[in-house]
């Protein structure tokens, strides 16, 4: 398993926090990375494909703590995924950075209704974008807003570093599959959902597809630890990650 950005921001906040943050299912005794009661950990199967991407997920205050979080999954499937802590007055410099850094595209996904400037908005990620003089390796960065709707809106409209960034916007044509913390508006997505999407556009079809599958199999597990819901105990989305993952691996 690879102990990556995300984690590594999970295990700062608790070391500097001055007391527990109580989300509901609190009682639960979670694994500290994959976030599902220890007796099912899916640590053992995270994933580990290549891709041609990099990821941002500029993350809320609380959202690291959630374990219904699905940023991590971005962060379990893509290797190069950068995570940080939102600073309205004081972001970090690494970040920064990385923004500016020549051997990215970085591009903000985020709905088109939020977007004051229409020039900011892309039709697509046109491979044509990242032409770059002297290099062939130019890679899009692509960003995620990590957090409840709302906070995602605040975060979205008062970050400075964000405002001269081009936008992707995403119309799901479905509903949402995150059941387990519900929206005001069933058509907001997850964040791993959203980057599902992201990466199809982005020509990543294996990263999407493993995205997916981890996304559901996550829920699934994730969900069996919530009383009020009737859960399948046969687990066929994980055995359908795992099928999926044994025809990879032998590729």
């Amino acid at each position: 398993m690879r102990i990556h950005a995300f984690h590594r921001l999970y295990q700062h906040r608790q070391s500097i926090s001055t007391k527990p943050f109580n989300a509901r299912g609190c009682k639960v005794v979670r694994c500290p990375y994959c976030q599902v009661s220890e007796q099912f950990c899916l640590c053992y199967l995270q994933p580990n494909i290549e891709s041609n991407i990099a990821c941002m997920l500029i993350v809320s205050e609380n959202e690291v703590f959630k374990p219904s979080n699905t940023g991590r999954l971005i962060a379990d499937t893509i290797q190069e995924t950068y995570v940080y802590q939102w600073n309205r007055t004081e972001p970090s410099e690494e970040m920064l950075a990385l923004l500016q850094n020549d051997n990215y595209q970085p591009v903000v996904v985020f709905p088109a209704d939020y977007v004051d400037e229409p020039e900011r908005l892309l039709d697509g990620l046109n491979p044509e974008r990242l032409a770059k003089a002297n290099s062939a390796n130019k890679k899009w960065l692509l960003i995620f807003i990590d957090g409840s709707w709302r906070e995602a809106r605040k975060i979205f409209r008062r970050s400075e570093f964000l405002k001269s960034l081009p936008v992707l916007s995403i119309k799901p044509e479905s509903l949402s599959e995150y059941i387990m913390r519900r929206s005001d508006n069933e058509q907001h997505l997850s964040t791993a959902e959203v980057a599902t999407l992201v990466f199809e556009q982005a020509g990543e079809h294996h990263a999407a597809e493993c995205l997916q599958l981890w996304f559901e199999a996550f829920r699934e597990t994730y969900m069996l630890t919530k009383t009020r819901i009737k859960i399948d105990h046969t687990r066929p989305h994980l055995k359908r990650y795992k099928e999926w993952e044994k025809i990879g691996n032998s590729l």
